[in-house]
């Protein structure tokens, strides 16, 4: 690991810490402190609620990240396991009147449960197949949730109501920035620490070549299974995070489209990192308001697109960023921050 001149590391816990330096350390608590403190109070509300719906998807791009980018097991139906989290939470509230707070841990074991089934077949079958098992695993949740009217509302959807901790109730942008923030912090924490263990290093063990991890005495179908969990609970908490912010949820905000966005996620970021979700969530949702807020104007200048527009040009656009960070940036946009880092620090020695 290249480091500051003058400074190295002696043990494997320096060598693997998040914040090596003094001066990363100072930096990052300055950041924090500018992000959680100051800025909830002077930023727009429409900027907030898109931070918080950045918020979310990264939590469950994490999950995806561990499966896809850390374990090698693709994963088509994200947003599938994400509606059932968000229905699990739906359900206890409507019909048994829980709190959602004591909703979230079971949201998060039964999500985590249906993709212990869904994963059971990664011991036969892999890569392609694989991924078309989960593409029928999203319909076969979506079929589930449409035909169970007596406890999903069918077509119709769920109120879920308003989140309350004491006498805080979350009603604003504001609250739900730190309600958001608080889970998002604490399962980053989480997965940083799963990936860079020994479940981590099964994981990049059965990616790299499983037929080697299992002579090495890895027990693949425990760790897929684990891998197809952890990506299932996080899917889970992002969908009852979900739940409490809109406030309703529906069948049709679970689509299919939204889980080939979450492989566009990692892609994008960096298949295997941590900071690379952050990035590839980043980019594209900056990139899709960009595309959102031109659209009006694009569509007025052609009128015989119609309303169609604003969605098909997302798609194109989104489908030629992926296609060109395959072809150009496979590493994704982490590799050129770690570029840019390793620049900066050997400055003006570039060799």
């Amino acid at each position: 690991m290249k480091r500051p001149c003058g400074t190295f590391d002696t043990d494997y816990g320096q060598d693997m810490a998040i914040a090596r330096t003094r001066f990363q350390w100072i930096v990052g608590i300055v950041a924090a402190l500018i992000f959680f403190v100051v800025m909830p109070f002077f930023t727009s509300t429409d900027m907030l609620s898109k931070i918080n719906i950045i918020g979310i998807a990264i939590i469950a791009a994490l999950g995806l990240n561990i499966l896809t980018g850390y374990c090698g097991q693709l994963n088509f139906g994200h947003s599938g396991f994400i509606a059932v989290g968000a229905y699990i939470t739906g359900i206890l509230i409507t019909h048994l009147g829980w709190n959602w707070w004591a909703t979230v841990p079971v949201a998060a074991l039964g999500t985590a449960l249906i993709g212990l089934i869904f994963g059971l077949p990664s011991l036969r079958i892999k890569g392609f197949y694989i991924a078309v098992t989960t593409l029928a695993a999203f319909y076969i949740i979506m079929f589930i949730i449409i035909r169970s009217e007596n406890l999903t509302g069918g077509i119709y959807g769920l109120n879920i109501g308003t989140v309350q901790l004491g006498n805080i109730i979350f009603d604003n942008e504001q609250k739900f920035f730190y309600l958001i923030m608080f889970f998002l912090v604490l399962l980053t924490f989480f997965a940083k620490n799963i990936v860079r263990g020994r479940i981590g290093r099964a994981f990049i063990a059965i990616r790299d070549n499983d037929l080697a991890a299992e002579l090495m005495g890895i027990n693949i179908f425990k760790y897929k299974l684990l891998a197809f969990a952890i990506c299932s609970a996080y899917a889970g908490i992002a969908g009852s995070l979900f739940a409490a912010y809109y406030g309703y949820i529906s069948a049709e905000q679970f689509t299919f489209r939204e889980s080939i966005w979450y492989i566009g996620y990692i892609i994008v970021g960096g298949m295997g990192t941590i900071a690379g979700t952050f990035f590839g969530v980043i980019f594209l949702k900056v990139l899709e308001s960009i595309v959102t807020g031109f659209a009006p104007d694009l569509s007025s200048l052609l009128p015989v697109l119609g309303s169609q527009l604003i969605s098909g040009l997302m798609i194109i656009m989104f489908s030629i960023v992926v296609i060109l960070f395959l072809i150009f940036e496979p590493r994704g946009l982490y590799h050129r921050w770690e570029l840019a880092k390793t620049t900066i620090r050997l400055w003006p020695f570039l060799y």
